[in-house]
């Protein structure tokens, strides 16, 4: 991973982009100053900018779904049922109410409702089953559990102890306050006759309380509770909606990203709310009713993560493609080698390309509108030299951390401070204690370990390399999984190519293996693979080994789920998947046999 100055800003690059942003300097120096200002001791939280939204635009219309639409007074208003029927059944400040929905007004009202009385919403992850599921709910440690009737069955069957009052007949004053328990939207009619005035305890909550549990998604083990802030919320909406995106009350934004992640739940959600705009909602992602979506909803903008802007790809042209009202997209993930391509095809004039982690104190948020980079953070961060053969950042003498020089990768930290505070796991101080590195560039200093690799591109800008974990160290070289991926992109045939490092029996470091997915009808050419990708990978960077599959497993937010990957390796006990293998660069890839297996663990055979 050497300097590559295609990946960094010029002088040139960064004026041109300046003097584009003249007409914007006025709203993005306001914004600072709101962001600077906003304390955590301050009133707030997400409830209470709903219920201010409300009052400045009653008729105004907030969500947009296929079964219809609400005001911000409509919605609010029903907020305000929810919150009281909670606080009647014993929810209080600092409680967690954990949510299992698909995304649903249903799901953001319980959301906001339990926000309005100091609780926190428990975003559980609707694709989760048995033991993951039942693990989530237990690092939650909710008092109650709210889901909509499709998962009666699952939550019944989990080992929990929890006590499900599931009968919409079921009388409030029949559940018991001081038990945890659970029940399903079923009962929603019998909260009609509760009140619809915002209740009193929203206006003590400051931003500094915690507003949503999020989940990881599990790709490296089971999954752990991200603690977010009202306080972070807040900044989210001000920051991406006022700065990055310009929101205005006659702009839709799309959303399409499950509302127990991030993106939509802390990013999408409250540039809306803090914006006074509308969001549309849609249950799930649709690649091919996608486009059809956004004009039915008359949206401006929407809300990504990058292989969603794979999948639009992988559709068939059309004479519509560009067709839309669209001006602006905000997310992350987007693949340097598919940026201009998304642009050009779908005519999007601004990849509002960001970068923030659920358990993570900054932001960075591309405002000036350059090609192939997360953006810029007005917050404290840097980017330091890194180790990556025992994947630890470099000390020097005197145990400081050094950081990187304009072109160079590196692992990201960010500063710990009352303004970026490092909020974590919740129930999981070994998980906190690990991400925090103390005495990084001078005694007492506290920074946040991102665990991500990305590249100093100046100006206060940088690019996502990618995870530590996942860059590997092959011939005493560095390979970044991400950039290999982006090369072996450009086959003709592959729709999907997931790399990473395998252990391999007398060498040392690990040896690149590829997934790949070939569109459908066609047939894998190992020769002819390997003469393309030579041509744009080094040597070293070459997957030594490659496997055949239908499809991969992936999140809700369409990552792929790389852990069962490594540990199946190249194992022909395993895999029933085809198997190549690259011994000698001379003949390129050939079907990895018993034979060459046994080779290869024997010893008498030494990849190259």
């Amino acid at each position: 991973m050497d300097k590559n100055n295609n990946n960094t800003i010029s002088w040139k690059m960064m004026l041109g982009a300046l003097i584009k942003f003249i007409p914007r300097l006025p709203i993005f120096f306001c914004t600072l100053v709101k962001l600077a200002w906003a304390k955590k001791h301050h009133r707030g939280s997400t409830g209470w900018f709903l219920q201010q939204a409300a009052r400045r635009y009653p008729k105004r219309i907030f969500l947009k779904t296929h079964e219809g639409n609400f005001t911000y007074e409509e919605f609010n208003s029903w907020v305000n049922q929810l919150a009281h029927a909670l606080a009647a059944y014993g929810i209080k400040e600092g409680d967690c109410v954990a949510l299992l929905f698909n995304n649903s007004a249903a799901q953001l009202a319980w959301a906001f409702a339990i926000n309005k009385l100091g609780a926190i919403a428990g975003m559980l992850n609707s694709k989760q089953r048995q033991e993951t599921l039942a693990h989530s709910i237990k690092v939650l440690q909710p008092k109650l559990l709210i889901s909509q009737s499709a998962y009666a069955e699952e939550i019944a069957t989990l080992n929990l102890d929890l006590q499900c009052a599931l009968d919409s007949r079921m009388e409030w004053n029949q559940l018991s306050t001081a038990a945890q328990a659970c029940f399903s939207t079923d009962l929603t009619p019998l909260i009609k006759a509760e009140h619809q005035h915002n209740p009193h305890q929203t206006e003590t909550i400051t931003l500094a309380q915690h507003c949503f549990y999020v989940l990881t998604s599990g790709t490296t083990g089971l999954p752990k509770a991200a603690a977010m802030t009202h306080f972070r919320w807040y900044k989210a909406g001000i920051g991406f909606g006022h700065m990055a995106l310009r929101l205005k009350q006659q702009d839709t934004l799309y959303n399409t990203l499950p509302l127990y992640h991030n993106t939509a739940l802390s990013i999408a959600l409250s540039a809306v709310v803090m914006s006074g705009s509308s969001m549309a909602l849609s249950e799930r992602f649709s690649a091919s009713g996608f486009w059809q979506d956004i004009k039915d909803f008359q949206a401006s903008v929407f809300v990504y993560v990058g292989e969603m802007c794979r999948y639009l790809l992988n559709q068939p042209p059309h004479a519509s493609d560009n067709q839309h009202d669209i001006r602006a997209i905000i997310g992350n993930g987007i693949r340097a080698e598919i940026w201009d391509e998304l642009q050009q095809r779908f005519g999007i004039r601004h990849i509002c390309e960001l970068y923030g982690a659920s358990e993570g104190n900054v932001g960075f948020v591309n405002a000036f509108n350059l090609k192939r980079t997360v953006g810029f953070s007005p917050m404290t961060y840097a980017v330091v030299a890194f180790d990556f053969e025992r994947e630890i950042p470099i000390q020097d003498d005197l145990g400081y951390l050094q950081p990187v020089a304009k072109g160079d990768v590196g692992l990201l930290l960010t500063k710990v401070s009352s303004k970026a505070p490092f909020d974590g796991y919740t129930n999981n101080p070994q998980a906190n204690a690990e991400k925090l590195l103390v005495d990084v560039f001078k005694p007492g200093d506290c920074w946040f370990n991102t665990g991500d690799l990305v590249r100093h591109q100046g100006f206060r800008h940088i690019a996502f390399v990618d995870r530590t974990g996942e860059t590997f160290r092959w011939k005493s070289e560095n390979v970044a999984t991400t950039e290999v991926e982006a090369q072996i992109a450009r086959v003709t045939d592959i729709i999907e190519a997931v790399a990473y490092g395998v252990k391999v029996p007398h060498a040392e470091g690990k040896a690149g293996m590829v997934s790949l997915v070939l569109a459908q009808g066609r047939e894998f050419n190992p020769q002819e693979f390997f003469q393309t990708i030579r041509k744009h990978l080094p040597e070293y960077a070459l997957p030594r080994f490659i496997r055949l599959r239908q499809h991969h497993e992936l999140t809700t937010t369409f990552k792929v789920m790389k852990t069962q990957l490594k540990k199946d390796s190249f194992s022909l006990a395993k895999v029933t998947d085809p198997l190549y293998v690259l011994v000698d660069l001379k003949h390129g890839y050939q079907p990895l046999s018993t034979q060459l297996y046994e080779a290869i663990h024997q010893g008498l055979i030494q990849l190259k």
